[in-house]
């Protein structure tokens, strides 16, 4: 997400005539030194970049078109190859002097690469995750179409682009990363998997790897939302079934009762076979979903053990990894643009986190369940309660789905997948009703809940303050001979090295 910058007036727009005749040089240049002399440095120079508006200063008013409404996401959303916007980055890259690298990062961090465009819970939108007033300032239409339109990839990412040049990438690209959002892990984060996308032109096998992730990490969220869209038939289909038997049951009396003509049994009768074999049909429709819902879970836990298995690039992609602090967990997955908390509770101590229904729960802790309520109970739904290795017990409602190994007397590490989550029971929309049993006090008021804010979730109802993400569960830490990437960029000329 971006924040404004100041306006630029001090420089004028490059000249484009010279833009326009400007040649293609390719140019490989290979330094022989000692090994002991320290690491050669490669140079290429890359053609200068198109005429496109300038980055010193912004959009007058006025001065672009953009669609209707900048804020709806279209009914189609435009998608890519990952060799399409391979090319994309590295065009806006060339156009702004801006590391194509850092662009890919950026595009995979805010959008998933156009699988999560938003609105974000801040407003933000688009490929790049602009909010409305800022593309207002530094969007453009890079296509050619007429519309400066923050939905689509040429347009969002020469806009990217511009912007972070404006905001001082040819000097200190992280200060430009920065910029494009206040906070230092996510400037980390971008930087490190920006080094994640390879050498620099044409070494893709690392980007590549991380396109097969993306595609991994695509079908884990199409498996979560399946299995709540069987879980949610499913409950549909079990209350239909309850409300035939009643129906059975009635017209079976009716049938029964001796006092009937014999125009009027056969009636009673007939209406009585027919409740038994619409119920008959329901149960059948009930056996079917559950069906579903096992294949379903047998789907998502194969791809879990492929996401286990991979050799993942950078950090996961849907933002959805379980992050952890100490001894604890944050026990919904989708990070602070998704995930939600208030500080109080309408009627007693507990934590209503808000997610988008079928984001991942974990375990909170170390912790063994002591009870499980999978077919849901009363108005907790479908929960359970677990007791941490620390002591405290905590009760999970309102999920989607239960884990089948969720069961009593089962141990759970922290960060094990427990469940999704749903609006099960007495709920008035997804959510995770976290508490202690008893409730006697606020989840949210324990240290280690108040450590993941702004980097596991954000407040409803008080400022989130900017803290670097904890580590995600399972996230292999870096080797400490591991090559650090650097970027430098000087106006056409980029120059990559590693040290």
């Amino acid at each position: 997400m971006i924040p404004s910058l100041r306006d630029r007036s001090r420089c004028q727009a490059p000249d484009t005539r010279r833009l326009r005749q400007a040649l293609v040089v390719l140019v490989a240049t290979a330094i022989l030194v000692p090994a002991s002399a320290g690491t050669a440095q490669t140079f290429r120079i890359v053609k200068s970049p198109p005429a496109v508006p300038s980055y010193e200063t912004p959009n007058a008013p006025g001065s672009i078109a953009v669609p209707f409404a900048l804020s709806t996401p279209p009914r189609s959303p435009e998608t890519r190859s990952y060799e399409e916007l391979l090319s994309l980055w590295q065009r806006a890259g060339e156009a702004y002097g801006v590391p194509w690298q850092v662009l890919g990062a950026i595009n995979q961090v805010e959008s998933n690469f156009g699988g999560n465009m938003g609105p974000s819970s801040a407003g933000a939108v688009g490929w790049m995750q602009f909010l409305p007033s800022t593309w207002m300032r530094w969007g453009m239409d890079a296509d050619g179409d007429g519309l400066a339109d923050p939905w689509n990839p040429d347009d969002a990412v020469y806009s990217a682009a511009r912007y972070l040049a404006a905001a001082g990438a040819h000097e200190d690209i992280e200060r430009a990363v920065f910029a494009y959002n206040h906070a230092q892990w996510y400037v980390d984060e971008i930087m490190e998997l920006a080094a994640r996308f390879g050498e620099g032109p044409p070494a893709l096998s690392p980007a590549a790897h991380a396109w097969e992730t993306i595609d991994l990490e695509s079908q884990l969220r199409d498996a979560r939302q399946r299995i709540v869209e069987v879980r949610r038939a499913l409950t549909r289909a079990e209350s239909r079934v309850e409300n035939l038997e009643r129906l059975r049951l009635g017209a079976e009396r009716r049938a029964g009762n001796p006092k009937l003509t014999g125009t009027e049994f056969r009636r009673a009768e007939r209406r009585a076979a027919g409740r038994a074999a619409d119920s008959e049909h329901a149960r059948a429709r009930v056996e079917g979903l559950r069906a579903q819902l096992e294949e379903a879970a047998a789907a998502l836990e194969g791809l879990r053990e492929r996401q286990a298995s991979a050799a993942l690039v950078g950090p996961v992609l849907d933002g959805t990894a379980p992050t952890s602090a100490g001894d604890y967990v944050f026990p919904v997955g989708g990070g602070p643009s998704l995930v939600s908390v208030a500080h109080d509770h309408h009627d007693y101590p507990a934590a209503d986190i808000a997610a988008p229904e079928g984001s991942p729960l974990y375990a909170l802790a170390d912790a063994v369940v002591i009870e499980a309520y999978p077919d849901g109970s009363g108005r907790c739904g479908i929960g359970f309660k677990l007791q941490t290795a620390h002591g405290p017990v905590f009760v999970y409602c309102h999920l989607s789905y239960l884990e089948p190994d969720v069961v009593p007397g089962a141990a759970l590490s922290a960060g094990a997948p427990v469940g999704l989550v749903g609006s099960t029971g007495n709920s008035t929309g997804p959510h995770l009703h976290l508490a202690f049993d008893p409730a006697v006090t606020y989840p949210q008021e324990e240290p280690w809940f108040e450590s993941f804010a702004g980097a596991a979730f954000s407040w409803q109802d008080a400022p989130t303050p900017e803290r670097a993400a904890p580590r995600s569960v399972g996230r292999p830490a870096k080797a400490a001979d591991e090559p650090e990437r650097v970027f430098r960029v000087v106006r056409t000329r980029v120059v990559y090295f590693t040290r």
